[in-house]
């Protein structure tokens, strides 16, 4: 009989696996299911015959391909506020995961993108395989980085981070160590073996040495070789400079970059740029996770991110019509109401002044 749990726990001697379960959907995130690992990671907390939290995805595609972005775009065009409460619990759950006080090793088998990142590259042990591809691509549906996607992709080296943010463009193992998402490559084969050491690691120390012992270096990356021009092109103060700056590269991948952002969402772009850059100078997850709510809030009013997931999810016509079309439509000067408090009647979400979840 097939469980159709959509998250599914597992006791594995002295180690919590959690599995999440829509693999039709590479698992997806669901609002049920952010509150589920919540409660889960509350209850590991809490139990001392539990040394690590395990985490995976079910199915052969990935661990998750991010959130339920269909049921975010239908409330959004109806003008509900379910969007607002999914990600106010599922950025505390990104907190939580940070904070956690045992080992998370998160399994970053396959696709991870989106939401995915929230739930694995703030674990304490981050593993990629060969067959991963981990990307926060939300500037394609007309969004903005969250779940403290901005956090990471602004530590990233140089200028690697902009440049994976605007483009959303994915990475495999290598450029996702380079750039601070994974900690380490393990082969895909060796996932079940590690997972049964896991199961017998009495010690955090035991857990990270099992971790140790299975990881391999993975095949070399794209990023460390095209570092000059990312860097060079990429921390100009302006997405309109740095697609003239992509244009006049000498470098093939710069120009097939600026094809890339052409087909963005100019007010996402420009949004996300200001974010990653606001988020290198917040001092915490928390604080940076209350400013990509806020951007989320204010974005969700837009039309582009129902446009966007129309054209690139739905109709997958390819040809989403944004408002405003061209860069030079978005007055840089109206910026600042994407990260200001929010107004009266609504709620921030507050994770920086409760301190961690």
């Amino acid at each position: 009989m097939i469980d159709d749990r959509p998250v599914l726990l597992e006791t594995r001697g002295r180690s919590l696996h959690i599995t999440l379960n829509r693999p039709r959907a590479i698992n997806a995130l669901t609002h049920t299911m952010v509150r589920l690992l919540d409660e889960a990671l509350v209850r590991a907390g809490q139990d001392g015959t539990v040394t690590s939290v395990v985490l995976s995805g079910a199915g052969e595609r990935g661990l998750c391909a991010g959130g339920d972005i269909r049921a975010l775009h239908d409330d959004t065009r109806a003008g509900g506020r379910a969007s607002l409460d999914f990600w106010r619990d599922e950025y505390g759950l990104n907190a939580r995961i940070a904070r956690f006080p045992k080992p998370y090793v998160a399994l970053m088998d396959g696709i991870v993108m989106g939401g995915g990142v929230g739930v694995s590259a703030h674990g304490s042990l981050r593993i990629v395989t060969e067959r991963s591809r981990v990307a926060m691509p939300e500037t394609a549906i007309g969004f903005v980085p969250d779940v403290g996607g901005t956090h990471l992709l602004a530590a990233a080296p140089g200028e690697l981070g902009t440049h994976l943010a605007l483009t959303g463009r994915s990475m495999g193992a290598a450029d996702a160590l380079l750039c601070g998402l994974a900690d380490h490559h393990v082969p895909a084969r060796h996932l079940p073996e590690l997972t049964e050491a896991l199961a017998g690691a009495d010690t955090a120390e035991e857990v990270v040495r099992a971790v140790r012992g299975f990881a391999e270096e993975p095949l070399p990356g794209e990023l460390a070789a095209q570092r000059d021009w990312i860097d060079a092109c990429y921390r100009a103060d302006t997405v309109e400079e740095i697609v003239r700056r992509l244009q006049a590269a000498s470098a093939p991948e710069a120009a097939d970059a600026a094809a890339e952002l052409s087909g963005r969402s100019p007010l996402a772009l420009k949004v996300t740029l200001a974010a990653v850059r606001r988020a290198a100078r917040l001092s915490s997850l928390e604080a940076v996770l209350d400013q990509e709510y806020r951007v989320s809030c204010r974005v969700r009013e837009e039309p582009d991110f129902v446009e966007g997931v129309r054209a690139r999810i739905i109709d997958k016509d390819g040809s989403p019509g944004w408002k405003p079309a061209t860069l030079a439509e978005v007055d840089d000067s109206t910026l600042g109401r994407f990260f200001a408090p929010l107004g009266e009647g609504e709620r921030e979400l507050g994770l920086a002044a409760d301190g961690a979840t």
